[in-house]
């Protein structure tokens, strides 16, 4: 099977705010991060492709599905869930 070679993973996260600043977002407020990845050679547990950010901190296996389990690359990490990937194509 053929897979893309290149995904966007976008993270929405809670901008964090401070009661006391007016001028600031109030709770509903989201921040998006966006993190492009590339297939690696590897293969996850699942068997699927490996996707990486070019610092390699940023791992993630994708399904066929677009079924994203992000994997931890160092230590005491906590990887967060994408809300979704998208992907850019070969």
């Amino acid at each position: 099977m053929a897979y893309p070679e290149r995904y966007e993973l976008v993270f929405d996260e809670t901008a964090p705010t401070d009661p006391t600043d007016l001028t600031a977002p109030g709770p509903e407020h989201k921040e998006r991060d966006v993190v492009t990845v590339r297939r690696t050679a590897r293969s996850g547990a699942g068997g699927f492709p490996v996707y990486e950010d070019e610092t390699g901190i940023v791992r993630a296996e994708i399904s066929d599905r677009g079924e994203v389990r992000m994997l931890a690359s160092g230590g005491q990490q906590a990887p967060s869930t994408p809300v979704r990937a998208r992907s850019l194509g070969s």
